[in-house]
């Protein structure tokens, strides 16, 4: 009975020191062993392991790809026009041993700290280097800013223990104190242009209406040119048959002209004519055998 007093203690005891000295690393991390914040061991690959209990502890670490938003910071490009930028990055811990060295017990936060430090710095110098303007930035060439700008983080980072997988740049727009100046730009240039695109369609239509004023003035004056040629001819016509006729029968042709006479002085219904009573203009109505020529 006092024997199995004791050893059932030393079970327990034993049972936890075991239980103690294992450890499990999951296939998404990484793990360092400590003994008095020394490093002893790595564990890198996912599985059981041991360590001494007590003595020694073990640190995790993530193994996947984080994500780490930057601050807001302002830089300004060749062109000197201030840009409002917002960014993130892609990073992996890739150096658990170099990163626990770096960082201490501060562990994922200080991390980050330092590389947004880093980020931000880089972002000011690439974008602010020689030859990148504002419409640089924000043209399709920022994708070669942002490798740029992951290429000399990267670098930076290695010290971490770091590896910076990407960077993204979210936002670029300008200041708030610069958009309604530049707003106001625009409208102005719009405006301008829309006033030139007026005075053009007005030249436009003034040339238009030019050019149809001269058509017609031409086609009046051709057909006014036809018209009294035309007049002429016919004149010219008539003329000749009424000289045929009259060479043809003087007599017939006297009268034939009376009859017209007659035909244009009595025209109306209340025609009045004043005359003296032997005048010859209507020898062809009271004579039954006038002269030829109305004699």
């Amino acid at each position: 009975m006092r024997k199995t007093a004791i050893i059932l203690p030393a079970l327990f005891v034993g049972a936890i020191v075991a239980l103690s000295s294992l450890y499990v690393v999951d296939e998404r991390e990484k793990a360092l062993v400590l003994q008095f914040g020394q490093i002893k061991a790595v564990k890198e690959e996912p599985g059981l392991a041991f360590k001494i209990p007590i003595i020694q502890e073990v640190v995790k670490y993530d193994d996947r790809i984080l994500s780490l938003d930057t601050d807001v910071i302002e830089v300004t490009p060749s062109d000197d026009r201030r840009l409002v930028v917002d960014a993130f990055a892609r990073y992996r811990i890739s150096d658990v041993v170099k990163f626990r060295q770096a960082v201490g017990v501060g562990g994922v936060r200080a991390a980050e700290d330092r590389l947004s430090s880093i980020l931000n710095a880089q972002i000011r110098e690439v974008l602010g280097a020689d030859q990148v303007t504002s419409d640089t930035i924000l043209s399709s060439d920022r994708g070669s800013l942002m490798l740029r700008i992951r290429d000399n983080a990267r670098v930076s980072a290695r010290s971490l223990g770091l590896d910076v997988v990407d960077v993204r740049l979210k936002q670029t727009n300008l200041p708030d104190q610069n958009l309604d100046a530049t707003f106001a730009r625009m409208r102005a240039e719009r405006e301008r242009e829309a006033a030139d695109e007026i005075a053009r369609g007005n030249e436009a239509a003034q040339r238009v209406r030019a050019t149809a004023d001269r058509t017609v003035v031409e086609t009046l004056s051709e057909a006014e040119r036809e018209a009294q040629v035309t007049r002429g001819e016919a004149d010219a016509e008539r003329n000749r048959v009424f000289a045929e006729a009259f060479g043809a029968d003087p007599e017939f042709f006297a009268f034939y002209r009376s009859l017209q006479a007659y035909q244009k002085a009595l025209k109306g219904n209340n025609s009045s004519m004043v005359m003296t009573p032997d005048s010859q203009f209507f020898n062809y109505l009271k004579s039954d055998a006038p002269e030829a020529g109305g004699n």
